[in-house]
């Protein structure tokens, strides 16, 4: 005879395997992945605004035009003629730039909390290639509205995607081998952003690229549980088990035993339990006594649920407010012959967009495929497993995330007032060959002093971890002043203000 209590949990699995959009949780998580300031929530916040875009998405399409006669005039009625469309298109809008910034997020947290070992790896890959899809999905986005707004800044960002001309230039073989020029016409299908371009976009922010991150999501999710669930501190990962005896067990008369607080490991699937094996007269075979332990995590139904709902009702109630409060842009209708100035492309893209402004080759393709590939190699490189779970790698890996973070934000900014106050090499020596300032500028130099000084915490340390933790900080806080001044301090011509009252009258 079943107990009461085991009747319960019983119906609690069920309520998780047989439903179709909860079966993407195990039947049990352990309590150190429901700590709020562990996760923050970040990932379920993410699958939320995605959701939302969707939905937005959705009814958007059905009232826009992809053509570049009817394009514009079709959003302005989406905002002033479609009852709500205003209302819509700003939680999209909001939800879009609320997808890239959580993503930045959900990965900063993962590096920091040491999620990546062992065979987390490719669940971090997987991550590295949903950011990607998240930042061009909304630049995908961006064209759309064909304002000057949208139609100057993916002409920004298609100048950037053939920033390798520089370096083809400077060898002078461009007419034979155009880098650049390849991928510019990969991204936009043409030299000049026309309606090839914008049927290319819609495409791709309505079909692939949605379509895509659902595969990457859902397979997210699939790795998440293949490899037992979100991390934790080693100590609660490989703590020892609690090996029960037969004579702790309890039994029913037909020798079934019916305690509900052991559960047999299947170690090819964590999240799948099993009785263990037990012999004839209530006895336990010895291949199965070492497996059995004492389960200390809890039913997913109802607890995570009530979490996740409350995380999609206030992730739900800030979108909606920013839409309330924030109107989504709509300027003048894209113009070709009055080019904006400055003409800025989307926030997230404007570090590499000051990056540019520095050499087109480093800026916009050098450093970005540095960094990427940087993110991608640090769980084969770094395999100090014993920090996987911990913030910082605990006390001495905070400390040293705090100087980092100062040495990186005083660098840059030196760097930075350099250039603007004096000028660089082409302003100092009118002459000096282009390879020059390609290699020696601001961008390289940060890049430059970031891996120095991740050199010189492996040298003190000893720690694949704490150079790991440096390097990524000083690019992560290097990226965001780089992006703070193209958003805040360039004005027209790309020259520095200190605000926009400064800027001169055009």
């Amino acid at each position: 005879m079943k107990t009461n209590s085991q009747n319960i949990n019983i119906k609690r699995i069920q309520r998780i395997s047989r439903n179709f959009f909860l079966h993407i949780h195990s039947p049990k998580i352990h309590p150190h992945a429901l700590r709020p300031t562990y996760t923050f929530g970040l990932g379920v916040i993410l699958a939320f605004l995605f959701l939302i875009m969707i939905i937005t998405g959705f009814i958007l399409m059905m009232n826009y035009t992809p053509s570049v006669e009817q394009a514009y005039n079709s959003v302005k009625d989406i905002v002033f003629v479609v009852p709500g469309g205003k209302y819509i298109r700003n939680i999209h809008r909001w939800a879009a730039h609320g997808m890239v910034l959580v993503t930045f997020l959900h990965l900063t947290r993962t590096f920091l909390t040491g999620s990546y070992f062992g065979k987390r790896k490719w669940n971090w890959i997987i991550g590295i290639c949903m950011l990607l899809v998240v930042m061009f999905m909304s630049f995908s986005g961006y064209l759309l509205p064909w304002d000057q707004l949208a139609y100057w800044a993916v002409t920004i960002g298609s100048n950037i995607a053939a920033s390798a001309r520089e370096l083809t230039d400077i060898l002078g073989i461009t007419n034979v081998l155009d880098i650049g020029g390849f991928f510019k016409k990969l991204l936009i299908g043409d030299e000049t952003v026309g309606q090839t371009a914008l049927t290319r976009f819609f495409m791709l922010h309505v079909v692939f690229l949605p379509i895509t991150l659902m595969v990457l999501t859902g397979w997210h999710f699939w790795r998440i549980r293949k490899d037992g669930g979100l991390s934790r501190p080693l100590r609660e990962e490989s703590a020892s088990p609690q090996v029960l005896k037969p004579s702790s067990l309890q039994y029913s008369k037909a020798g079934n035993l019916m305690s509900d607080d052991v559960k047999f490991q299947d170690r090819s699937d964590p999240d799948r339990e099993r009785p263990p094996v037990v012999q004839a007269h209530g006895s336990i075979s010895s291949k199965n006594q070492d497996t059995l332990r004492a389960d200390k995590r809890i039913y997913t139904w109802p607890v995570l649920m009530w979490i996740e709902l409350s995380l999609l009702l206030f992730t739900t109630t800030i979108i909606l407010i920013m839409a309330f409060v924030f109107d989504a842009p709509l300027r003048e209708q894209a113009n070709i012959s009055f080019p904006e100035n400055p003409a800025k492309s989307s926030w997230y893209f404007l570090g590499i967009q000051e990056l540019v402004s520095y050499s087109a080759f480093t800026g916009g393709l050098l450093i970005p495929l540095l960094f990427i590939a940087f993110l991608i190699s640090i769980p084969f490189i770094d395999k100090e497993d014993r920090f996987s779970g911990i913030w910082f790698s605990g006390k001495q890996g905070l400390k040293i995330g705090a100087v980092t973070i100062l040495y990186s934000l005083l660098i840059t900014v030196i760097l930075v007032f350099i250039a603007v106050k004096f000028g660089w090499f082409r302003e100092w020596f009118g002459d000096i060959p282009g390879f020059i300032i390609m290699i020696i500028n601001p961008g390289t130099l940060s890049a430059l002093f970031y891996i120095l000084w991740s050199i010189l915490i492996k040298t003190r340390t000893g720690s694949t971890r704490m150079a790991a933790i440096a390097l990524f900080l000083c690019a992560m806080t290097g990226l965001i002043i780089y992006t703070s001044i193209g958003i805040w301090f360039r004005g027209p011509n790309w020259d520095f203000y200190w605000s926009q009252s400064q800027w001169p009258m055009i």
